[in-house]
C-alpha cells in the first residue's frame, strides 16, 4: 500500500469512529493524515508487533484532541486490532477522545496542549546521553505555538543540539475560535525557528514527497532540531470540511458521513 492509499484508508477510518461516536475534532484530524501516512510508511523504525521496543523512533501527538488519526494509524499498521476502533469514545474503551499513552504505539497522553514539545526534548536528551540511536518526533497544533511552553524546549534543544528531534507543525491556521491570524498571529514563524537555532523546512503538507523530503533532511541533521512546517488544510479530503472552523467541534451526521465516505472511495 503507497502512503497515498494509506492516508485515505486513515481519512475514512477517522470519520467513521468520529460519526459512530458522535464526537469532534476530525478537522484537526484529517489535516495530519498525510504527515502520518509517511511517516509509517516510510519514515518511522517501529515493529507493531512489538510496541515497546527500546530501539523504537518515538511518534508523540501533543495535539491530543485530533487523537482519531493516529489510532486509525496504529490499528491499520497493526499495534492493535482494528476491531478496537469501534469502541472509540465509548465508556470503559482504552481509545479516549485524547490522545492516550494506555493505546499501543501511543508513547504519551495528552489533553493540555503545550506539553509535547517539552517532552518531546527530554526524550530526546536522553537518548543522546545514552548513546541511543532512535529519533522522536512529536506533532503540534499550529494554535498550539500560542503556548510559550513550546518556545522554552525549542530554545531548550537547539541549547543541547538536539538534531535527535523533529518538531512537525500542523500549520492548518485554523485553531478553536477562528483564524490563527486573528487570534494570535504565528508569522513569520519560519524565520522565528530559525531564529530559535532550529533547521526548518517549510513544506505543503499535504505533499508526500516533500514530506518524506523534510524527514530525509532531518535525518541527515547534525547540530540542530528540525521543525518542519507542515501547511496543510483542515478537514483535508472532504469538500464541505475544508477549511472550516465548525468542524474543530462538529460530527458529521448520517448524510454528511455517506458524502464523506463517497468523496474518499477507495
Amino acid at each position: 500500500m503507497t502512503s497515498i492509499e494509506f492516508a485515505k484508508r486513515i481519512r475514512r477510518t477517522a470519520i467513521s469512529m468520529v460519526h459512530r461516536a458522535h464526537a469532534s475534532h476530525i478537522g484537526g484530524a484529517l489535516s495530519m493524515t498525510d504527515i502520518l501516512a509517511v511517516l509509517y510508511s516510510d519514515r518511522l523504525n517501529v515493529r507493531p508487533a512489538e510496541p515497546q521496543w527500546e530501539g523504537r523512533d518515538r511518534l508523540l501527538l501533543s495535539k491530543g484532541h485530533a487523537c482519531v488519526s493516529l489510532y486509525a494509524a496504529l490499528a491499520l499498521k497493526g499495534f492493535f486490532p482494528e476491531e478496537w476502533l469501534d469502541t472509540y469514545g465509548t465508556d470503559g474503551s482504552l481509545l479516549l477522545s485524547h490522545i492516550s499513552h494506555h493505546v499501543p504505539g501511543v508513547e504519551m497522553s495528552a489533553g493540555s496542549l503545550g506539553h509535547g514539545l517539552p517532552y518531546a526534548a527530554g526524550l530526546a536528551l536522553a537518548a543522546k546521553r545514552k548513546h541511543q540511536p532512535h529519533r522522536v518526533y512529536v506533532i503540534l497544533g499550529d494554535g498550539e505555538m500560542d503556548e510559550g511552553s513550546n518556545w522554552e524546549a525549542l530554545l531548550f534543544a537547539a541549547h543541547h543540539r538536539l538534531n535527535n528531534l523533529c518538531a512537525i507543525i500542523d500549520y492548518n491556521k485554523i485553531q478553536s475560535l477562528g483564524d490563527t491570524n486573528d487570534v494570535m498571529r504565528l508569522e513569520p514563524l519560519a524565520d522565528k525557528f530559525r531564529a530559535f537555532g532550529c533547521a526548518v523546512a517549510d513544506i505543503d503538507g499535504h505533499n508526500h514527497e516533500a514530506l518524506g523530503d523534510a524527514f530525509e533532511s532531518f535525518i541527515h541533521e547534525t547540530e540542530r532540531p528540525t521543525v518542519v512546517i507542515a501547511n496543510t488544510v483542515k478537514g483535508k479530503g472532504v469538500s464541505f470540511m475544508e477549511d472550516r472552523l465548525a468542524w474543530h467541534y462538529k460530527s458529521p451526521d448520517d448524510e454528511q458521513y455517506r458524502q464523506a465516505m463517497e468523496e474518499l472511495a477507495l
